[in-house]
Parts: C-alpha cells; structure tokens; sequence
C-alpha cells in the first residue's frame, strides 16, 4: 500500500481551505485504489460517452426535423424530441434546437460510475458536475507522498483550463469566467480555488457570480482592478431550469446571440436528460445507435447503462403491453402496475429524467425493493401525474460491490470500514477526443444502497495498483 497521509496533514489542509460551503465528510489516510484493468476500462468509458453525446445530438436534431435516423432503411422518430423537450419553455427548447450550437458539447464529461460485481454501472452521464476542484486538489494533496495518484500531474487544471480555452481558438489567452449561481454556492468555494490557481499558472480564469458580469456593447465583461474586460468564455455553473432565477441572464443570451461570448456547458437541456440512457436501450433505436456508435463504444456503453425505461402512460391498444420491466412473468400493460410488483419485481430505480431541482444529487431517487409498497406505489404514482412535464426513467438497480477501505475516527484513529463505492473520473472534452482529469471516489458505509456525497461517506482521489487483495 502507499504511503499514507497522517491525519493532522489531512484536516490541517481541508481546514484552511474550504471546498465545499458547509458540507463536511469522512477522512482516509490512502487513495481509494484502482487496478491497470479498472483504468483501462475507465479511459474507454470517456471516449464511449463523447461519441454518446455526438449520436444524441444527431438523433435529436433530426427528431426535430423529422428526418430519417437511419442510413438504409425509411425511420422517423418524432418522439425522441418529443420526450427530450416535455415541460421545457419555449426559450428553452429555441436554444436546443439552434443551429449555432451544433457541434456544442460539454467541456467536461463525468460520468458516476457504481462499483458492482459485475464491474461498472452508470446512474447518469452529468454535464456540469461539481467536484472539479476538489478533485484537483485532493490529487495534489494525496499527490505529494503518493506518485500513484491519477492526476497529481495537475490533470485536472490543464484539463478544464484546455477545454475551456479551445471554445475562443482564436485567443491567446482567453478571458474565462466560472460564473456560479446562488443556487449552486455549495460549489463555490472550490471553483474560487480553481481559479485561484488557473491563475497562479498565468491563465485569466476568474469564478464570480452571475451579478458581477457587465453588460457592455452587447458583450459581457469582468472588473479587473476598475478596468472592464472582454469575457471570451463562461463556464456555466448553473442549472438551465434555474434560469429565471440568474442575475444577467438575458444579457448573457444576448451575448450568447451576439456571438460576442461562448457559454459552455451549451444551453441545451437535451445533454442533461437521464432519459437518453433509456433511449440507449430503446428497441426502435436499436439499429440508430449500431450506425452512429463505433463498435467498442457500444460494447462498452450496454456493459455500462443498465436496462432503463421512460415511464410513459400514454394509453395502448387493447392487448398491447409496454416495453418495460417484467411483473412476475410477463411486462405490463400499464404502468399502473409497477404499484402491485413484488418487492423482488421493484429491484428498479424511479427517478425524474432533468430540468427540475430533484434531479441533482439523489434527491428524487427511489429504489423499489428498499421502500414499503406504499412509498413506491406514491412514487410511481408521481411518476405518471408529472410524465408532461418532467419525465421519469426506471433503470434496473446493480447492487453496489461491498469492500473495505481504511477511514479516520473523529479522534485521528484508524478503523478499517465496509463500505460501498462511487468513481466519478472527469473527462475533458477535446473535440475529438477527450482527456483524462482524474477520478473522485465516494465510499460510503455499507447499509446505504443510494450512493452519493454525505457527511458519513469519505470523499477520496484515486490511485493506480498493479492488482487488488
């Protein structure tokens, strides 16, 4: 094992500088490690969910335009968009359909990985994660006595920074604002540092709040030092159903139209939807997705996304039955009858697809076989009232691998723990390719089964070993 990082180190370090607005969690003294096997899988998961996010804007845009999806052979596939912009304002669905942002594909890709017997298994694709920054620095700190960490090279600073920069080409050296959103803050602090040392580095990188940008000439800039200066580039740290809520929002779409600035991550909701891994597995696209995914890449992506399904009570024929996921022997007729499912029937995940504030995290995340018949039956119930607006997916549920990791007691002392593991690598979108940044472990303990950041789990880079005990 490596050497391992004392506990006063640890906290002296995340005392003095704050990552996350009062969020708290559990301290180890060694990286969570990942095998030469576990990597190489992991890099291939990065190239297999750009060309993903290629194949679904091309789906999308000819759902639109009502053209045909496949090469040989007459499809139309009209409800593709249909699903992807329900409850979306006009304003809204304007961008994802706009000719300008062709092409527009988030800077950074990470997609949360769970940790199964089995191997990988996705829960989403997200588009504007958080946790770059602290990433970037626990590499680092992890970095200073580990030469194994993945990204102590500062991977994920030149990474953002690089995806960032090649959206203004044309610039040597790009004004780039992370603008974060009051509705966002718990990020904050991390981005500050981000920046803080984009710029210890000479790059122009600033994190501010959407407030602080100033419209000018139908441009956007920044106060530097009572100077006004030329935004090139906003990183978006802000969710698209907020935008009601962001200050200078309607100068930043000017600007945006104007072409006098990039916002990355684009303002296109279709790239945030967890419907799209249900469209992965959608029988009528079966042959869409075998044109437009190179062969590895659809290997590696129906090994990652488990079964999903939209759940949508559109009403069917007498005798017809959906495609979805079995009751006792035979699939349902209406979704109505996921309610009566045995408990062994609802090892199944319902959670909304995007555009509402309990997508983010596992806010809306309910787990079948691990809730009272009542709760899913409300559930599903929900589900069904909210499908015009804000669809929800039902993804089969892999059960997360138990392992054991070394956590810190509140008094410095060492305990080895059970517990469960999400990986979230960070991937940096290069136009062809992407680049890896690093991978940000989740441990949490044993009897949670919904994995995701909380004061008990343990918040962990990642180091690579020749092979596991």
């Amino acid at each position: 094992m490596s050497s391992s990082l004392d506990y006063t180190t640890l906290s002296t370090a995340l005392e003095q500088q704050e990552l996350f607005e009062n969020k708290t969690w559990r301290l180890s003294p060694y990286a969570y490690a990942i095998t030469h096997e576990e990597f190489g899988e992991i890099e291939k998961i990065g190239v297999a969910c750009l060309e993903f996010h290629k194949a679904l804007e091309n789906l999308y845009l000819k759902s639109v335009q009502g053209k045909n999806i496949l090469r040989n052979r007459e499809l139309a596939a009209p409800w593709v968009a249909e699903y992807l912009e329900r409850g979306k304002p006009e304003s809204v669905v304007a961008w994802n359909r706009s000719g300008r942002l062709r092409g527009m594909f988030p800077p950074v890709i990470r997609p949360d990985l769970i940790v199964t017997k089995e191997g990988f298994s996705v829960t989403e694709m997200d588009s504007v994660p958080g946790g770059i920054g602290l990433t970037a620095f626990l590499n680092r700190l992890y970095g200073k006595s580990d030469s194994a960490i993945l990204g102590r090279e500062d991977l994920m600073l030149t990474g953002f920074y690089g995806a960032m920069a090649r959206l203004a080409p044309e610039k040597h050296s790009p004004m780039i604002a992370i603008a974060v959103s009051e509705e966002a803050a718990t990020y904050r602090p991390e981005m500050l540092w981000l920046a803080q040392e984009l710029r210890g580095l000479g790059k122009r990188v600033y994190c501010v709040r959407p407030e602080e940008l100033i419209p000018l000439g139908g441009a956007l800039h920044l106060d530097i030092e009572g100077s006004p200066e030329k935004l090139d580039v906003i990183y978006r740290f802000f969710e698209l159903y907020d935008l009601e809520n962001i200050p200078n929002m309607d100068f930043i779409l000017e600007a945006v139209e104007n072409q006098e600035v990039q916002v990355a991550p684009p303002l296109r909701t279709f790239q945030e939807e967890k419907l799209a891994l249900a469209l992965f597995h959608h029988h009528r696209l079966e042959e869409y997705w075998k044109e437009n995914l190179s062969r590895a890449s659809r290997k590696v992506l129906r090994g990652l996304i488990p079964e999903s399904w939209v759940v949508d009570p559109a009403p069917l024929p007498p005798g017809a039955v959906f495609m979805g996921p079995k009751i006792g022997s035979r699939p349902p007729a209406d979704w109505r009858e996921l309610s009566r499912a045995s408990q062994k029937d609802r090892n199944l995940i319902l959670k909304i697809s995007g555009f509402h504030e309990t997508a983010e995290g596992a806010r809306s995340v309910l787990l079948g076989s691990d809730c009272s018949r009542e709760e899913w039956s409300e559930g599903i119930d929900e589900a069904i009232e909210r499908s015009a607006t804000n669809p929800y997916i039902l993804q089969r549920y892999r059960k997360p691998l138990r392992t054991r990791h070394p956590i810190y007691r509140d008094n410095g002392e060492v305990e080895d723990r059970e517990g469960r593991t999400r990986l979230c690598p960070y991937f940096f979108n290069q136009g062809d390719s992407v680049a890896f940044g690093g991978i940000l472990a989740t441990f949490c303990p044993a009897d949670k089964k919904i994995i995701h950041g909380m004061t008990d789990a343990a918040m962990l880079p990642c180091r690579l070993v020749e092979g596991k005990e």
